[in-house]
């Protein structure tokens, strides 16, 4: 019992950790940038130029994560990219500069890679040394529950609080997160073995099943950011549902709380690679609903559909990098994210300048789709080179270089 009270407070701090660094000081950008543009005069181009500088952020905080190989350094900047957290959202009520805006949003994006890659680190290589399944579904349900509970705290502050005045209750809210978050992850175990005493050994992939597997998650990347970023302006502007945004955003984070645990199980029965396929098969599907279908109820499903895929996806891939680097899952998980977070600088980037030109976001989501569809097949590829590698490895011979 007291194993299972210990590993339900560190998953714990890891669900807090994620509605700090990405409900709150990341995702509540969404739902308040519609609010933004009507109160603070935000142009189109420049909400797409600011989501583009949070992914730099969390770009760069993924380069550095890939770089360390510490636990007890990996556990400090864990920490200070916690407060950093809540720092990042107060600045945004404090100012109408754009520059200011930027350096806020770029604070976040570091922050948010200090609990996404770092945290997720540190708790998977504790549920490895404390010989708990290798699993991340349950911590990966923070980033749901952050999704959900910023569209909710949007939707009900609307009625009353400016955008300033909600970006000051989100710092708050921040402050009350931070407790648990750092009090209930221990500090890290430096040991070479598991509490049973067996030793944690590497076995990383091919050097070509890395190469198309970071492939694979840039598009995977693309997919995401632009509904994650823009879900909300496109509802908005479609015929009929103005005003249905914050729901729909709502559904998001509804479809991705329970979604990790969920992908865990089909993982386990049909294989990684294959739950990987199937979630990019369905995330395609629910990008394209909105605007293929239109209504509000097409709108709510896809919105269900996208948040149930594409934080599987991120659950799926983090978890395979801790598995194949159990003593620096970091390290890989940086790696991942670099091409990830690539995708993220990019995305909203174009997305915006294709708004601004031709005076609507379903292109973007039709080049998402399209992205997608290439990252899928990818995937496929990557289950023929995963079964060459096993068979060399049964056979002694080592992985080739291309």
């Amino acid at each position: 019992m007291t194993s299972q009270r210990e590993r339900i407070k560190v998953l714990g701090a890891g669900i807090f950790s994620l509605i700090l660094v990405l409900g709150v000081a990341r995702f509540s950008y969404t739902p308040l940038l519609p609010l933004m543009q009507q109160q603070a005069g935000l142009g189109v181009a420049e909400a797409g130029w600011l989501a583009a500088i949070n992914y730099a952020g969390y770009l760069s905080g993924a380069l550095i994560a890939s770089l360390i190989s510490d636990l007890v350094l990996k556990d400090k900047l864990y920490r200070i990219g916690l407060v950093t957290a809540i720092l990042s959202t107060a600045a945004m009520g404090m100012s109408t500069d754009l520059t200011i805006w930027a350096i806020s949003r770029f604070v976040a994006g570091l922050s948010s890679a200090a609990g996404m890659l770092l945290g997720t680190g540190l708790i998977l290589n504790w549920l490895i040394r404390h010989n708990h399944r290798s699993e991340l579904g349950i911590h990966f349900a923070g980033i749901g529950l952050g999704i959900a509970g910023c569209a909710s705290a949007v939707a009900v502050m609307s009625q009353g609080l400016d955008w300033r005045e909600q970006w000051f209750a989100f710092t708050l809210i921040g402050c009350v997160l931070l407790i648990p978050a750092l009090a209930w992850l221990p500090a890290p175990d430096t040991s070479g073995v598991t509490q049973s005493g067996q030793k944690m050994e590497d076995k990383p992939p091919s050097p070509l099943f890395m190469r198309l597997f970071m492939a694979a998650y840039f598009c995977a990347g693309i997919g995401y950011v632009v509904s994650a970023t823009f879900i909300v302006a496109i509802i908005e502007r479609l015929p009929g549902l103005t005003g249905q945004g914050n729901w729909v955003f709502l559904a998001i984070g509804i479809g991705a709380a329970p979604a990790c645990i969920n992908w865990d199980f089909i993982a386990r029965r049909i294989g990684d690679l294959n739950a990987l396929i199937a979630a990019a098969i369905l995330q395609i599907v629910g990008i394209l609903l909105p605007v293929m279908i239109g209504g509000l109820g097409a709108a709510i499903f896809g919105a269900l559909l996208f948040g149930g895929t594409f934080i599987g996806m991120v659950s799926l891939v983090l978890t395979m990098a801790g598995r194949y680097y159990p003593t620096r899952p970091a390290k890989m998980m940086g790696k991942m994210t670099l091409s990830y977070g690539a995708a993220q600088i990019i995305g909203p980037a174009v997305t915006g300048w294709l708004a601004t030109s031709l005076g609507s976001y379903n292109a973007g989501l039709y080049l998402a789709a399209t992205v997608m569809a290439i990252g899928t097949l990818l995937l496929w590829l990557l289950k023929n080179v995963e079964r060459r590698d096993a068979l060399q490895a049964r056979l002694g011979a080592p992985c080739p270089q291309s």
